[in-house]
Parts: C-alpha cells; structure tokens; sequence
C-alpha cells in the first residue's frame, strides 16, 4: 500500500487533510482548516499538481 491522503473533520467543524505515509506517519498536512470538503479536496488537489516540479530551496 503506497501513500494516501486522509480527509477529516476536525473538533471545530472544519475540514482537514493529511497525507500519511505507508508506514501510518503523517509526512503532510494542509495547515489550515476548511470550510468546506471541496476546499479540502482543492488543497489536495493543488499537491499532487504542484509537488512534482517544486524546487527545493535550502535556507
């Protein structure tokens, strides 16, 4: 089983993701709260299309 996004509700209401690795640890999250589930799933969508050509910058 590979990596995969968890979409949550969390104690306030709002929505929440999570991309949790095969291994169960959480190596993503969306940082904020959503109002709504298509936000959440906007945000999941906006990572999977920006993750594989962002540059790395070392700070």
């Amino acid at each position: 089983m590979g990596a995969k996004f968890d979409l949550y509700k969390d104690a306030k209401g709002e929505f929440r993701w999570r991309l949790v690795a095969s291994n169960g640890q959480t190596i993503a999250t969306g940082g904020e709260g959503y109002k709504s589930k298509d936000s959440a799933k906007g945000g999941i969508e906006s990572v999977k299309k920006n993750a594989p050509i962002a540059k790395i910058e070392e700070k």
